[in-house]
């Protein structure tokens, strides 16, 4: 049995029938929305004048990098399953440090306060 599978775009303005999905970026946030011919002329006739003045951002910055997190007041795994084996602990190489091997280094490990 053959199937016809369509696809119909409502126009998010005024529910008329839509060309299709437009997107464009503001404040570095992505947006989509399924416009009308109208609309999309509508829309382009807005931001003409700031394109006309614009310049165009490098093809990678609009899908930013994450940046890592910060190591500060991390610790070192490394030297938590170091420390971890010398306790007779068993931790795996690699993936995440359990937390509760995490607390307990650190309760070993941290000086107490003078």
């Amino acid at each position: 049995m053959a199937q016809k599978i369509q696809a119909l775009f409502i126009d998010d303005l005024d529910g008329s029938e839509a060309e299709g999905t437009t997107r464009f970026s503001l404040d570095g946030s992505d947006f989509e929305i399924d416009l009308n011919a109208a609309h999309i002329k509508e829309l382009q006739a807005a931001l003409s004048p700031y394109i006309a003045y614009a310049r165009k951002a490098p093809a990678n910055s609009a899908h930013k990098t994450p940046r890592k997190p910060s190591s500060a007041g991390k610790t070192d795994a490394v030297a938590i399953r170091t420390w971890a084996r010398a306790q007779g602990i068993s931790i795996q190489e690699r993936g995440r440090v359990p937390a509760d091997i995490v607390a307990k280094y650190q309760q070993a490990t941290t000086k107490p306060a003078i």
